[in-house]
């Protein structure tokens, strides 16, 4: 699965199923400064930089283990993209001393549930067993850690693997192919701005010594976090790592993640998708932003504030203005991705009441931000989007699962255990000038790339101000089995 993901979780990157109103957001977060993500959770790293992340969670004898390299597409040579991405696919062959499909047996054969994922920033491998084959599954992986074999055999089926989901999962869908013009549009001059699944033309060519070199650079422990999440104590885990990962050496120093600096064009760019299969035009207008990595003390909260009080489902603003009535839309929302490492991006999204025209609801949604730019938001909206944010991460803890990915993301990316921990005080103390001043810097006015998805039939509409771009196809991020 492609983990391009949603805001939420601030730099965890995580979207929670469960949703809190404001009325249950408020009984469920009395004090925020007493609200903590896994409180429990503690770290240590072993001798050989594996670091590990262990999240004691006793309600059932179950464990998540998850297996968290540092190294994603936008780390990828010219030339080779979707190279991560196909070495997950890989990673599930066999090795020197496990042939293909034993790992994946052995954790049906007790039950357990196994996948994978690769982003921009990182790639992660996951299995949920019941906590006494913990040991059995860290072997596994730690095998696979050091010992993977490549052959003609093994990667030219796989190759053809990872292009027919291109096709189905991009080239056969039209909404992926604008978000993959998109990207290509916002992030000029930086490696977010090509697929993670990779360009057709380059994963064609994709061989056993691009995986091996890209394994043999990355796939290091001192270049991986292992999350343990469920029945165990640090103790327990400590054990089995040291018995397992503890083994792998260390066979290289992966190099600093210095990517090229995205380029913010003084231009809006406008990107249209005409297909037959589109039966409901829609269109989404999308803005550079720092990252919560990228951004000064308390920028990237104050962007997950105002991204929740615009698009924060049917109490946002863009709802409340473009949806309900008789207003010109509807649906409506809208998110921040500050899970990044690099500068990110805030999208808003509106899909047009029949009879309104792309241009019209563009333009009723840059109203709302010029509105919040001029007078800022209000107190109600304010604690109504804290809420919401703070009560995810108290629902973020009814499951492992999520709190393994929660941890995973954030210390691949280099937060410290007590931030991720900490950032439910951080969202409570942001204020709502703090709020206007991220509207005027990153949205209100600022270039901005609009995207419409539009029918066949349909004339493209006409370009909103100082914008100028052709159609252009392209796709969203991949996911993996």
């Amino acid at each position: 699965m492609t983990a391009r993901l949603l805001p939420s979780l601030a730099r965890a990157g995580i979207v929670v199923a469960l949703l809190a109103g404001s009325a249950g957001a408020a009984v469920l977060a009395p004090a925020a400064a007493a609200v903590q993500v896994a409180p429990q959770a503690t770290g240590f790293t072993l001798a050989n930089g594996l670091e590990v992340v262990v999240i004691p969670d006793r309600r059932a004898p179950v464990v998540t283990h998850m297996i968290w390299y540092k190294v994603g597409a936008a780390d990828e040579a010219a030339g080779v993209s979707g190279i991560a991405h196909f070495l997950e696919h890989l990673m599930f062959k066999g090795t020197k001393t496990h042939p293909t499909g034993e790992f994946s047996k052995a954790v049906a054969d007790v039950g357990g549930e196994e996948n994978a994922f690769t982003s921009n920033d990182y790639t992660a491998y996951h299995q949920r067993v019941a906590k006494e084959h913990l040991g059995l599954v860290m072997a596994f992986e730690a095998d696979r850690m050091e010992n993977l074999i490549l052959t003609d055999a093994v990667v030219d089926p796989e190759r053809q693997v990872i292009l027919e989901e291109r096709s189905s999962r991009t080239d056969n869908d039209p909404s992926a192919q604008l978000s993959e013009a998109t990207d290509a549009a916002l992030y000029v001059n930086h490696p977010y701005g090509k697929p993670v699944i990779g360009w057709r033309s380059e994963m064609e060519k994709l061989s056993p010594a691009d995986a091996i070199a890209f394994y043999d650079r990355y796939y290091t422990p001192n270049n991986a976090v292992l999350v343990v999440a469920g029945d165990v104590t640090a103790e327990e885990v400590r054990k089995l790592a040291e018995e397992t990962y503890g083994k792998v050496a260390r066979r290289a120093e992966p190099p600093p993640r210095h990517r090229p600096e995205v380029q913010a064009l003084p231009a809006n760019r406008l990107v249209t998708m005409t297909d037959e299969r589109v039966s409901q035009p829609s269109t989404r207008l999308a803005w550079l932003a720092p990252s919560y990595r990228t951004a000064a003390p308390g920028e990237g909260e104050a962007l997950d504030v105002l991204a929740e009080i615009l698009g924060g489902g049917s109490t946002g603003r863009l709802y409340r203005t473009l949806v309900l009535g008789d207003g010109p839309a509807v649906s409506a929302g809208g998110w921040y991705q500050g899970s990044s490492l690099d500068t990110t991006d805030v999208t808003l999204y509106a899909v047009p009441r029949d009879g309104v025209d792309l241009p019209t609801l563009e333009a009723r949604i840059e109203a709302v931000l010029a509105d919040i730019a001029a007078n800022g938001v209000t107190d109600e909206e304010l604690a109504r989007a804290k809420r919401s944010l703070v009560a995810e991460a108290i629902y973020s803890q009814d499951s492992q699962s999520t709190l393994a990915r929660i941890f995973g993301a954030g210390v691949s990316l280099g937060d410290p255990i007590a931030e991720i921990q900490t950032w439910p005080s951080r969202i409570e103390a942001v204020t709502g000038a703090e709020v206007k001043a991220a509207a005027v810097r990153y949205l209100a006015g600022q270039p901005a790339v609009t995207s419409r998805l539009m029918p066949k039939q349909a004339a493209p509409a006409a370009s909103p101000a100082g914008a100028d771009a052709p159609d252009a196809p392209a796709s969203a991020s991949p996911s993996k089995t």
